[in-house]
């Protein structure tokens, strides 16, 4: 059940990482659905970057750290429903392709670390 933990973890960490690069850089595509699309102003990325993060870090320090590993993995688990609720508001369900995957593993991470506690 460890070693799952384990894959899921760097796999959502890996998965999160990149989406904050993105959001930092001011990639076209993110900029065009999170901009644009769901209407998160460009002001915030960084602060949307900087959360996930937080919550990459806090996943992998939290194979080592249980309590550490099951609030980030919570807090990804919340960042990523606020992100699926954004693309559902404004009728973007072409745009759930982005936060559902992080979300299931989000999801994942936080049941695993949970069980393996």
């Amino acid at each position: 059940m460890f070693i799952a933990l384990v894959v899921v973890t760097v796999l959502l960490a890996l998965l999160v990482l990149n989406s904050a690069v993105m959001k930092l850089r001011k990639n076209e595509q993110v900029v065009a659905v999170i901009g644009g699309t769901v209407g998160v102003p460009e002001r915030y990325f960084s602060v949307l970057a900087a959360l996930e993060i937080a919550g990459a870090l806090g996943i992998v320090a939290g194979l080592w750290i249980e309590p550490l590993g099951i609030a980030a993995a919570a807090g990804l688990t919340a960042y990523f429903i606020g992100a699926l609720i954004g693309h559902l508001r404004v009728g973007d369900t072409k745009g759930l392709a982005m936060p559902l995957p992080p979300l299931v593993l989000s999801v994942a991470v936080l049941v695993l670390r949970i069980v393996t506690a």
